[in-house]
């Protein structure tokens, strides 16, 4: 979001428009009483969230069933003052909702914090696999993947974000058997999820692909689309990120969650 106070009128457009059954939301810079709840409300979402003034912040909003949390940070967090993982069970799936450290400047500790906080995502994924439920983790991984994810890679080399370290984590996230949804159906194909608001970057299709929809295996068959609403970044006053999103086809994992074709979207 990149502050969600300031971005609410671009997001509860795209909410209006696109009408998302869940929402995860992250950066919303906001202590946890200055949530826009009521805005939220109106169009329908129930909401949680795990607010931080000035920093990070996550919250996950639904307008297909009531959201039961889980979890409100990782286990061991290796810094609980920082808001971000939240996680619930909404309409029989279970949504983690994160913001992974950025990491720069590297090396050095914020770094290190990076390395730290991915290996406790790394555990807790683990165990959400072990469970067998339906399991999506969405959010800003801060993490391009490959070089295929970044434009002009050989700029990134030193950057927290393209670390081979950074990324070998990231492997080992889907060697545990997460589906990347965006790759698993463009695995070609040239697709950003960021765009800085320097230098014409959007203009120039000079982005990042750092926002990610993990699926477990329960939920890998019914992916039926994923996409990125780039257009939004084009709008006034938006984010740097465009909302990134999944389609999920009926099964019997998420009773009552509409017909087929109804949108799941994360928002990134």
């Amino acid at each position: 979001m990149n502050g969600v106070n300031g971005r609410l009128p671009v997001l509860l457009r795209w909410l209006e428009e696109e009408q998302p059954d869940i929402v995860c939301l992250q950066e919303l810079k906001a202590p946890q009483d200055k949530f826009p709840a009521a805005a939220i409300r109106d169009l329908g979402y129930d909401a949680i969230w795990h607010g931080q003034k000035s920093w990070n912040g996550v919250a996950i909003l639904s307008r297909v069933g009531e959201i039961h949390e889980t979890r409100r940070g990782l286990p061991d967090d290796p810094d609980s003052t920082q808001s971000r993982y939240i996680e619930a069970a909404v309409n029989g799936i279970i949504v983690g909702g994160l913001y992974l450290p950025n990491g720069n400047p590297r090396p050095g500790p914020k770094f290190d914090y990076k390395l730290a906080w991915f290996e406790r995502l790394l555990t807790h994924a683990a165990a959400l696999l072990a469970s067998g439920l339906p399991v999506v983790l969405a959010g800003d991984f801060n993490v391009m993947p490959t070089e295929a994810d970044v434009y002009r890679p050989e700029r990134w080399v030193d950057d927290a974000l393209f670390a081979p370290e950074v990324r070998a984590l990231y492997a080992r996230l889907l060697g545990q058997g997460w589906t990347d949804s965006l790759r698993a159906l463009h695995p070609d194909e040239t697709i950003y999820t960021f765009w800085d608001y320097f230098r014409n970057a959007y203009g120039r299709n000079a982005g990042l692909r750092i926002d990610h929809l993990l699926v477990s295996p329960a939920l890998a068959g019914r992916l039926d689309d994923a996409q990125v609403d780039r257009h939004v970044r084009g709008w006034e006053k938006t984010s740097d990120h465009a909302p990134t999103w999944i389609r999920l086809a009926d099964g019997g994992a998420a009773p009552g969650s509409g017909r087929p074709g109804r949108r799941r979207k994360g928002l990134g």
